[in-house]
Protein backbone atom coordinates (compact mmCIF):
# COMPACT_ATOMS: atom_id res chain seq x y z
CA UNK A 1 0.00 0.00 0.00
CA UNK A 2 1.15 3.76 -1.04
CA UNK A 3 1.71 6.09 2.13
CA UNK A 4 -0.83 7.81 0.54
CA UNK A 5 -2.99 5.16 0.78
CA UNK A 6 -2.22 3.92 4.23
CA UNK A 7 -3.05 7.64 5.44
CA UNK A 8 -6.29 7.76 3.51
CA UNK A 9 -7.25 4.09 5.38
CA UNK A 10 -6.11 5.85 8.88
CA UNK A 11 -8.03 8.68 8.58
CA UNK A 12 -11.04 6.41 7.17
CA UNK A 13 -10.57 4.26 10.33
CA UNK A 14 -10.12 6.85 12.83
CA UNK A 15 -13.58 8.43 11.53
CA UNK A 16 -15.02 5.23 11.56
CA UNK A 17 -13.84 4.85 15.42
CA UNK A 18 -15.04 8.55 16.00
CA UNK A 19 -18.92 7.50 15.10
CA UNK A 20 -18.78 4.12 17.25
CA UNK A 21 -17.85 6.25 20.45
CA UNK A 22 -21.83 7.63 20.39
CA UNK A 23 -20.10 10.99 22.07
CA UNK A 24 -20.73 12.96 19.12
CA UNK A 25 -23.99 15.65 18.54
CA UNK A 26 -26.37 14.82 15.64
CA UNK A 27 -24.08 18.22 13.60
CA UNK A 28 -20.61 16.40 14.41
CA UNK A 29 -22.11 12.54 13.53
CA UNK A 30 -23.41 14.02 10.13
CA UNK A 31 -20.19 15.76 9.23
CA UNK A 32 -17.61 12.79 10.47
CA UNK A 33 -20.30 10.71 8.03
CA UNK A 34 -19.14 13.44 5.43
CA UNK A 35 -15.54 12.87 5.68
CA UNK A 36 -16.27 9.00 5.66
CA UNK A 37 -17.48 9.16 2.55
CA UNK A 38 -15.54 11.85 1.34
CA UNK A 39 -12.11 9.51 2.81
CA UNK A 40 -13.88 5.90 1.29
CA UNK A 41 -13.64 7.61 -2.30
CA UNK A 42 -10.50 8.94 -2.29
CA UNK A 43 -10.02 5.45 -1.25
CA UNK A 44 -11.60 3.80 -3.98
CA UNK A 45 -9.63 6.60 -6.50
CA UNK A 46 -6.37 5.67 -5.36
CA UNK A 47 -6.89 1.89 -5.68
CA UNK A 48 -8.49 2.19 -9.30
CA UNK A 49 -5.26 4.56 -9.85
CA UNK A 50 -3.35 1.67 -8.63
CA UNK A 51 -4.74 -1.11 -10.56
CA UNK A 52 -4.54 1.02 -13.72
CA UNK A 53 -0.69 0.94 -12.84
CA UNK A 54 -0.47 -2.62 -12.50
CA UNK A 55 -2.24 -3.33 -16.00
CA UNK A 56 0.60 -1.43 -17.82
CA UNK A 57 2.87 -3.05 -16.10
CA UNK A 58 4.40 -6.36 -17.70
CA UNK A 59 4.08 -9.53 -15.81
CA UNK A 60 6.41 -10.80 -13.05
CA UNK A 61 9.12 -12.95 -14.39
CA UNK A 62 7.38 -16.62 -14.55
CA UNK A 63 3.63 -15.11 -14.07
CA UNK A 64 1.26 -15.87 -17.21
CA UNK A 65 -0.74 -12.83 -18.20
CA UNK A 66 -4.52 -13.91 -18.20
CA UNK A 67 -6.59 -13.54 -21.13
Amino acid sequence: MTTDLETLVRELSDAATGLRTGDLDAMEAAALVERCAELAGRVGAELDRAAREAEREPPAEGQEQLL
